[in-house]
């Protein structure tokens, strides 16, 4: 049976509050000096014309029924036209989004100005909290969890008898460290938001590659099966105007 701990007041207010206190401090703090480390450069005209092709192209699907067919058929080929469509590339002109990254060194240099804004924060917090909170248990959360949870909430306790609803101040760093967004999108802003999660994912990326999202538009784009979701709406109006008059 999982034993009942008594946690000391002085935990919470020398390692759960100064820890969550830090990290977000860290977190504002990184996504400024990553705004200092930012180059300033004039974004492709080509790229910004394809993405707007792209958001064009996803309007069109997701207001398809909203539109009469030939409407919706004229508009398609304008996109899907195998000779001067504007989501149709041709195979010579793929490019490959790796072999762009290393072409051009300002977009190597801001990846690995990212990656360095992440890392070396991240490495030196997790080595103070691993020095100086390693084995406190510093919260408890309060509805029961399954033991499935015991390895990502009690990293660094080695005792199978605690309840799993208890925190270590390890576990506590890495909830912060991936549970922040929300917070950071009140104080920074939404689009400005530092999300961890997605800048790992992103590590291990070469960039955008234009290419294949006009070709995932294009395929989309030629399975839309168009149903009106108005069908003789003119009709209908007229009728109800006529009873208006009426």
């Amino acid at each position: 049976m999982a034993e009942d701990l008594v946690l000391d007041t002085a935990i919470r207010d020398w390692v759960l509050i100064p820890l969550s206190v830090v990290m977000v401090l860290i977190g504002i703090l990184r996504y400024f000096v990553s705004k200092l480390m930012r180059s300033s450069q004039v974004p492709d005209p080509k790229i910004v014309k394809e993405g707007q092709v792209i958001v064009r192209a996803r309007n069109l699907r997701a207001g398809a029924n909203f539109i009469p067919p030939k409407s919706f058929r004229s508009r398609r080929v304008y996109f899907n036209n195998e000779e001067n469509g504007l989501l149709f590339v041709p195979k010579g002109q793929a490019q490959n989004a790796q072999a762009q990254m290393f072409s051009d060194p300002n977009m190597a240099m801001d990846m690995m100005k990212k990656n360095l804004s992440m890392i070396i924060p991240q490495t030196l917090t997790f080595a103070w909290v691993n020095f100086f909170f390693s084995g406190f248990v510093a919260a408890k959360i309060p509805f029961p969890l399954t033991q499935r949870f015991r390895t990502m909430l009690q990293n660094g306790i080695d005792l199978s008898t605690v309840d799993v609803s208890y925190v270590s101040s390890r576990s506590w760093y890495f909830l912060n460290l991936f549970g922040l967004r929300g917070l950071f999108s009140l104080i920074l802003g939404e689009e400005n938001a530092t999300d961890d999660t997605q800048r790992m994912m992103q590590m291990s990326g070469f960039g955008f590659d234009p290419t294949k999202s006009l070709g995932a538009e294009k395929d989309g784009l030629d399975i839309v099966q168009h149903e009106w979701a108005l069908p003789k709406f003119e009709h209908r109006a007229e009728a109800v105007l006529k009873k208006l008059i009426r």
